[in-house]
């Protein structure tokens, strides 16, 4: 989609066509269990310092999720996760996907305030590249998978977990 050889389509496709594709490679034919794997991030547990580092920070600052997820996605990762958000963003929304400096700008366009004044948190060095160039700050949290930072990234912050992220910020 952002190389151009397809037009956007929303993100649940995305996941049922490669839901599919796994499936086919598995030698698995069940519709239901192909669906129940594109719906099976919806149901990833959070890492073990997400909820308490999310609602320690949202106790001083407004947060702002901003995700490749369609908003259906989001609606169930976040309820069963317990994830604590005052609004959480799809790139469905900018019907294009992160890194386009659109998916960006829509949180720059709710969040109501210039992007310098935005912190763009990750644990993918590409999204937080994304997030910069359209200006706004960025936090690395490490993450056993992710996208690391490579020598030449200069991310504002660079944070072991949540906590301490909220730390680096004043948050007690």
């Amino acid at each position: 989609v952002l190389d151009g050889d397809r037009p956007y389509v929303p993100g649940d496709l995305l996941d049922r066509e490669a839901a599919g594709l796994v499936a086919e490679a598995a030698g698995v034919g069940d519709p239901a269990a192909v669906e129940a794997l594109a719906r099976s991030a919806r149901r990833l547990p959070p890492w073990p310092d997400t909820v308490a580092g999310l609602a320690r920070i949202a106790g001083r600052f407004p947060l702002i999720g901003l995700s490749n997820a369609s908003r259906t996605a989001l609606l169930g990762l976040n309820a069963h996760a317990g994830l604590r958000w005052h609004q959480a963003l799809s790139a469905e929304d900018a019907r294009t996907y992160k890194p386009d400096p659109a998916v960006y700008r829509l949180a720059v366009t709710v969040a109501g305030v210039p992007p310098e004044r935005l912190l763009m948190v990750a644990a993918h060095a590409w999204d937080l590249r994304g997030a910069q160039a359209l200006g706004l700050r960025t936090a690395y949290v490490a993450r056993p998978v992710g996208d690391p930072p490579t020598p030449s990234d200069r991310f504002d912050l660079y944070a072991e977990g949540l906590a301490d992220l909220a730390g680096q910020l004043g948050v007690r």
